[in-house]
């Protein structure tokens, strides 16, 4: 490499003033004379070589020093200077493209020092300056591009960017370049590629219409080569262009396959398969076909394409009658998913782009002058038609309670199959209730048991019937109808009480409570209804006012708390009745808080549940001969008909010291039992009290048979409120059990007498003798009216006779 001229940059930064101590003259500047220098990189050698020498113009002798870049500083050890004589030389190769700095020079400090004091006597900046030579091609962003372009692309369109760098000094020819086309690969008519540089970019075109069926694919070979002036560098890069297919090919129908036939009545039957070929890419939206019936006004068929086999499948969807038609004409045409395209060249001229004729079909367009199409004739075959009824749904109105054998419509059935002579017989379908019946051969119905409008099986007055007609063909074939039966109502049904048990409160005014009745007949066979008391009820009952759905109940006030048991006549407005049994419960709800709550309970015994309560009155004895064998060993006495204490003591608890009906002694005063009930939370308890040394254990036995008697009773009273049932034995009951409450009663009262003997326990009354206390517990008990006599258990039966002995027991031993 040969050593090129250049401008040594010499920069003076200053010159050295000294003051000589012993004279005090200052010393004056001095100008230096130095040579320019530069290097020249890759300089092959041989080294060291001498690149220059620094003369300085000095009366006296000085000593050379070199100081920074390619000496103590990076590229390092490249130059040295001579300390006596200023000869700079140079010791290896430069790299141009390794000088970081922008100037791509070697900064250096020159200094000059007096020898015989070493004191620096001048210092310098200086540069030596690198020449660039063409040692680097330059070199692609990638070696290989891939780009993947639509068929339909159209020509002076970019479809690739590639991009090269040169390490070199770009400002001079060495990093400079151009881009060309080497090759093409295949070459074909169709197209031409050429490359655009704007700078160091290059830009990749076409001319003509690309055409997928001719080249699938081109490799582009593409070179950057540099401007140097001694040699030039340059390097390839290989671009692969990839053409997607487009659909500049039309479907064309080849032939066709099936029987072109479908049976009246069919449907989702295969009919035709229409084939057809195409140019384009295989699978491709540019190869698969999209069919288009034209013709069918109703909508009979649909087609479909076979994704394999690109076919047009055919096939009925909705079921044809021969008696109708006998075929359908059709047009089918077909054209692909993606857009058609076509683009053909006229001319090639060589500086501009070619003349072409190009065609787009804008998205979503259907026009069918551009596509082929195909006639298509479907032929019906006649089959055996079912029997159809005319007309397909029979309305009748009938009376309920029509009389059976009664002809209430005929159903008609036709065949509609003109070339099949068949003959058809009718046969009764769904008929739930079993109500009516078909004449085979005539289609005649008729009823075939009595039809109620109130019946479950009718809804909103309406029986629905199934009838079917039944032809002789083969297969056979059935028709079906439908006959509804609208049902007039009838006056045959009276009206009936919704509740037959109430309860009311009893006051010293008149109360009432509300009844109600209903009426399964339409108006105007149903409400208002008229409503009449039975029996002696004057004075005691009575219904205001007496015509309603809803009425009032009205108790008097002499009418005495219990059960009761009334007959109310109702009429509807056509004047057909029922007498309704209604059981009243009377209750006082001042004193009985529980009695309002009572006032939704029901009550009822059912005839099973008889014996039932026979054994429960039968334990209930046995309890009491339990509560007379503690309490009262050494007495018997006979059960005493005291009127003013004939029934149960009311209490509120299960344990004693709560009676609220006790006898009179004998000395005329209310005896007292202790206080020894409290309440706690809003419940009654007994108080934790210290028992007393006169409670022997007699007496406490006699207090627990009380509450066990109690218990047994409430018992008893809860198995009857869950068990009765029927009205009728209800009363019968009644009078069993106002019996056995005056039997208890009278027992309670002598095991009382067996207490008055104890001065030191005195009983507390609660209530007055004769007042009615309510019961939370127990429900109030109705005492018959007639006078029961203890001779009347004697002609019980042998039951009973037991019942009597254990309620007198002999005189106990002590």
């Amino acid at each position: 490499m040969r050593t090129l001229p250049v401008t040594f940059l010499l920069l003076l930064f200053a010159c050295t003033v000294h003051t000589w101590a012993d004279t005090g003259r200052v010393r004056q500047k001095r100008a230096w004379i130095i040579d320019s220098f530069s290097i020249e990189e890759e300089n092959p050698g041989p080294f060291p070589y001498k690149l220059g020498k620094i003369e300085l113009d000095r009366k006296y002798l000085v000593n050379f020093a070199l100081f920074g870049d390619g000496v103590d500083k990076e590229p390092r050890n490249i130059l040295t200077i001579t300390k006596e004589t200023g000869e700079i030389y140079v010791h290896g190769k430069v790299d141009y493209e390794a000088i970081t700095d922008s100037s791509k020079a070697l900064k250096l400090r020159f200094e000059a020092a007096n020898r015989s004091n070493n004191a620096v006597d001048t210092r310098l900046g200086v540069e030596i300056k690198i020449l660039d030579v063409n040692d680097h091609p330059p070199i692609f962003q990638y070696s290989n591009y891939n780009v993947t372009v639509e068929e339909s692309h159209a020509q002076g369109l970019k479809i690739l960017t590639v991009l090269a760098s040169d390490k070199d000094d770009i400002n001079t020819p060495n990093g400079t370049f151009s881009f060309t086309i080497k090759s093409v690969t295949p070459k074909t008519e169709n197209v031409e590629f050429y490359i655009q540089q704007p700078d160091r970019i290059g830009f990749i075109y076409f001319k003509g219409c690309l055409d997928y069926e001719k080249a699938e694919k081109y490799t582009i070979l593409i070179e950057a080569k540099d401007h140097g002036e001694k040699k030039q560098l340059s390097s390839t890069s290989t671009v692969t262009v990839t053409i997607s297919d487009n659909n500049n090919h039309l479907p064309e129908f080849s032939g066709q396959t099936g029987t072109g036939k479908v049976k009246e009545r069919d449907t989702g039957i295969e009919v035709l398969r229409l084939q057809v070929t195409d140019k384009d890419s295989r699978g491709s939206n540019a190869w698969k076909a999209k069919y288009t019936i034209q013709g069918d006004t109703k909508n009979i068929f649909k087609i479909e394409t076979d994704p394999t086999t690109n076919e047009g499948i055919l096939t009925v969807v909705k079921p044809m009658d021969y008696e109708e038609q006998t075929y359908q004409n059709l047009s089918i045409s077909v054209q692909n998913e993606a857009p058609y395209f076509s683009c053909t060249i006229k001319k090639r001229p060589k500086d501009a782009l070619w003349e072409v004729n190009r065609f787009f079909e804008p998205p979503g367009t259907n026009d069918l002058k551009l596509y082929k199409s195909i006639p298509v004739t479907i032929n019906v075959e006649d089959v055996n038609d079912p029997p159809v009824f005319v007309p397909p749904v029979k309305d009748v109105i009938i009376r309920e309670n029509t009389n059976v054998g009664t002809s209430i419509t005929t159903v008609t059935a036709i065949d509609p199959d003109g070339s099949h002579g068949n003959t058809f017989k009718y046969v009764k379908g769904h008929d739930e209730a079993d109500w009516i019946t078909v004449d085979e051969k005539t289609g005649k119905v008729s009823v075939a048991k009595i039809m109620d409008r109130e019946s479950p099986f009718v809804i909103n007055s309406t029986y629905t019937a199934i009838v079917y007609a039944v032809d002789d063909g083969s297969p056979p074939l059935t028709g079906t109808g439908t006959v509804r039966i609208h049902l007039q109502d009838q006056n045959d049904n009276a009206p009936v009480l919704t509740v037959k048990h109430v309860n009311i409160c009893m006051d010293k005014e008149p109360t009432t409570v509300n009844i109600t009745a209903v009426d399964l007949d339409l108006p105007p066979y149903s409400s208002p209804f008229f409503y009449e008391l039975l029996g002696d009820v004057e004075g005691k009952w009575k219904i205001d006012p007496a015509q309603g759905t809803t009425v009032d109940l009205v108790k008097e006030s002499n009418v005495y708390p219990g059960h009761h048991f009334l007959q109310i006549r109702i009429s509807d407005q056509q004047g057909f009745s029922t007498v309704q049994n209604l059981s009243v419960t009377v209750c006082n709800c001042a004193s009985d808080s529980s009695c309002r709550e009572k006032m939704v309970s029901k009550v009822g015994i059912g005839s099973r549940g008889t014996w039932t309560i026979i054994l429960a009155v039968l334990f209930l004895a046995v309890i009491l001969l339990m509560a007379l064998f503690m309490s009262c060993k050494s007495q018997k006495r006979m059960i005493p008909l005291d009127d003013g204490c004939g029934r149960l003591i009311t209490t509120n608890t299960e344990l004693p010291g709560t009676d609220c009906m006790v006898p009179f002694n004998g000395d005329g005063e209310k005896t007292h039992y202790p206080k020894d009930i409290m309440t706690i939370n809003g419940q009654q308890t007994v108080a934790q009290i210290p028992k007393p040394a006169y409670l022997d254990l007699s007496f406490q036995r006699s207090i627990d048979q009380r509450i066990s008697l109690r218990r047994s009773y409430r018992d008893l009273k809860n198995y009857q409120r869950s068990s009765f049932r029927s009205t009728t034995s209800y009363s019968s009951i009644i009078v069993m059990r106002g019996k056995l409450s005056s039997l208890i009663n009278q027992r309670l009262l002598a095991l009382q007498s067996c207490d008055e003997d104890r001065e030191v326990y005195k009983p507390h009354c609660y209530a007055h003798e004769g007042e009615f206390i309510a019961n939370a517990d127990l429900d109030a008990i109705s005492i018959a009216e007639t006078d029961f006599l203890p001779e009347t258990l004697t002609k019980l039966d042998f039951k009973f006779n037991n019942l009597a002995t254990i309620c007198s027991p002999p005189p106990m031993k002590t």
